[in-house]
């Protein structure tokens, strides 16, 4: 069973950047309560893409670093990696056929 890794930002270049796989972002904040809602839905992810997608939690409060350069304004924010590169991002909560869709399209590529 893989789980839902929580980084920070002195984790979030070797955990993220220097992935091997693509890897989901998912940053939330403890008083967030649309955070409540998506944070099931993402350990679901994390469930069906096993090895092909790693899947790490930043709580954005005491992370400014990584919430600043990656341009995080609002949470819950995903953020799709791939080789280091930003290839996809999702604002605000979302359905689990958008975040399904997201990540289909980019981890057949």
């Amino acid at each position: 069973m893989t789980s839902l890794i929580a980084i920070t930002d002195s984790e979030f270049e070797t955990e993220v950047l220097k992935a091997t796989q693509p890897v989901l972002v998912y940053f939330w904040a403890s008083w967030c309560g649309p955070c409540r809602l998506m944070t099931p839905l993402i350990s679901s992810t994390t469930q069906s893409y096993g090895s092909s997608l790693k899947v790490v939690k930043m709580e954005v409060d005491p992370n400014p670093d990584t919430v600043a350069k990656y341009k995080v304004e609002g949470v819950p924010a995903l953020r799709l990696f791939k080789n280091g590169e930003l290839i996809g991002t999702v604002e605000g909560i979302e359905s689990k056929q958008k975040i399904t869709s997201l990540l289909e399209t980019h981890l057949s590529s």
